[in-house]
């Protein structure tokens, strides 16, 4: 059984999670930005800065990061950057609000490309706050 917590953290850090926290670099922060927010996990404390400009009809049209965080934080973030250019801040609440309904342990995954990457952390409640994190700074900025 020793090799139990080993097992799940295999998992939980997958290649794939991996491989998102590394594709960051493609949403730098810069300063010229309209909207602005930040994040901290209380349970781990994981940062984000994040960044974002809206298009004339309201859509997000581009996103910045800086990511302080575990390879769950930085796969959140960027899961998150990588499904948001198009959406409005109501389909970005309505995805962040079914995302903390599922990591609670009701509802499915919401509907955002690569999100199933997330799955694992959902046994991980140590990683919640990490996981999250992303997509309530998004909601602050907007």
């Amino acid at each position: 059984m020793s090799g139990a917590p080993a097992e799940r953290a295999g998992k939980l850090y997958s290649p794939s999670l991996l491989a998102l926290a590394a594709s960051l670099a493609d949403y730098p922060l810069s300063g010229d930005f309209a909207l602005r927010g930040e994040g901290r996990s209380r349970t781990c404390g994981s940062t984000i800065a994040i960044g974002f400009d809206l298009d004339a009809a309201d859509r997000i049209a581009r996103v910045g990061m800086q990511v302080s965080a575990c390879a769950v934080g930085q796969g959140s973030a960027a899961i998150l950057a990588g499904g948001i250019a198009g959406r409005t801040c109501t389909e970005l609440a309505a995805a962040a609000d079914a995302l903390e309904a599922w990591i609670g342990g009701e509802g499915a995954l919401p509907d955002w490309p690569g999100i199933e990457a997330l799955a694992p952390a959902r046994a991980h409640p140590g990683r919640h706050g990490a996981l999250l994190m992303p997509w309530k700074a998004a909601q602050g900025a907007l």
